[in-house]
Formats: structure tokens, C-alpha cells, sequence
């Protein structure tokens, strides 16, 4: 499984973004889903996760009511929608991915097969 994520930019505080990720080379609608991120200095952090069905999703703390998960198995695509970013949001954002039963999510990181390259989120006035 490939995948490669797109959408992170340089937003001012109080903005938003849409981050995708693109998934290619197996079943893509019988994975589970995750979004972490990873800011300089610190480790790598559970975001958000969905199931393959998409009816289930998780959020950490930090970022709910804020961001929103959503996939489109039709395009093999999984998003994060990203709201009120503050810049404490800034990090490099990886999604990742696992094969899993229908309405199971992953929030641990050790528990994910693969992994993308990342994209950079910055938020800042």
C-alpha cells in the first residue's frame, strides 16, 4: 500500500485546511484510517482515525470539535478537515493505514502497516 498525502500549507490563526491522502496497491476500503502528527522536538501523536465503513471515528482531545475525519473509498482518498487551527497545530501530518474489520478504529501508532511521507502544516501570523 502507497500512500501520499497533500493539502499542508502556512495559514494564519483561526484558518482552516483540507489535508487528503491518496491510497494506492491493495483493498483500500478494508483498511482503517489514521491521521498523527508530529511537531520538532516531540513524539508522534494520535489525531484522528476512521473506520473502512466510515462509520466510525475518533478524535484526540486536542483537535475535536475542530478537525473532522471522512474518507471516499470511490477515489481510494481519506481527508482531514481542519478548523480554528491554532499554532499549536503546526506539525508534520502523516496518515496511515491497516487492514481491519468493518467498524474498527486504530488510535495507536505502533498498530498501523503503513505509513506516508507526511505534509507540513504551519500555522502562524
Amino acid at each position: 500500500v502507497q500512500l501520499v498525502e497533500s493539502g499542508g500549507a502556512m495559514v494564519q490563526p483561526g484558518g482552516s485546511l483540507r489535508l487528503s491522502c491518496a491510497a494506492s496497491g491493495r483493498t483500500f476500503s478494508s483498511y482503517a484510517m489514521g491521521w498523527f502528527r508530529q511537531a520538532p522536538g516531540k513524539e508522534r501523536e494520535f489525531v484522528a482515525a476512521i473506520s473502512w465503513s466510515g462509520g466510525s471515528t475518533a478524535y484526540a482531545d486536542s483537535v475535536k470539535g475542530r478537525f473532522t475525519i471522512s474518507r471516499d473509498n470511490a477515489k481510494n482518498t481519506v481527508y482531514l478537515q481542519m478548523n480554528s487551527l491554532k499554532p499549536e497545530d503546526t506539525a508534520l501530518y502523516y496518515c496511515a493505514t491497516t487492514p481491519s474489520p468493518k467498524n474498527t478504529i486504530v488510535v495507536v501508532t505502533t498498530l498501523y502497516d503503513y505509513w506516508g511521507q507526511g505534509t507540513q502544516v504551519t500555522v502562524s501570523s
